[in-house]
């Protein structure tokens, strides 16, 4: 997985329409201010082979299993502890945050062979299309 901790990073993403919306979603949070990782959070780019376990141990959110208790993806009392997940051309962007001052985690997972299967299908459940805005 490809860890983000500020623009300068996005180049290191292969596929070119995700380079551009993590590049937009950079510029969008910073607003026109240096970018400072304590405020703004970070970004995580999903790659072939990455595992879940790995993802959640990295950004210490649950994403297969609820928040409070171990219901996992699939089994009847599970809820998602995401903020919001967005289906886009490229992936799917889930948005976790983190603490009160809106510091977060934007998780990317490219629609590609090698992403975790029960990972896609958590997002095919849950995500709601974008809004492109022209």
């Amino acid at each position: 997985m490809l860890l983000l901790f500020g623009p300068s990073g996005v180049s290191r993403i292969a596929d070119p329409d995700l380079r551009q919306l993590v590049t937009q979603r950079f510029v969008q949070i910073c607003a026109g201010e240096p970018y400072d990782v304590e405020l703004h959070g970070y970004m995580i780019v999903m790659e072939p082979g990455d595992s879940v376990a790995a993802l959640e141990e990295e950004c210490s959110c649950p994403i297969l299993h609820n928040l409070f208790d171990e219901t996992r993806f699939g089994e009847p009392g599970y809820a998602p502890s995401f903020e919001h997940l967005e289906e886009r051309g490229c992936c799917y962007e889930m948005v976790f945050i983190l603490s009160d001052d809106g510091s977060g985690v934007s998780i990317f997972i490219p629609k590609t062979a090698g992403i975790d299967p029960e990972l896609l299908s958590l997002c095919a459940a849950y995500a709601v299309p974008a809004i492109e805005h022209s």
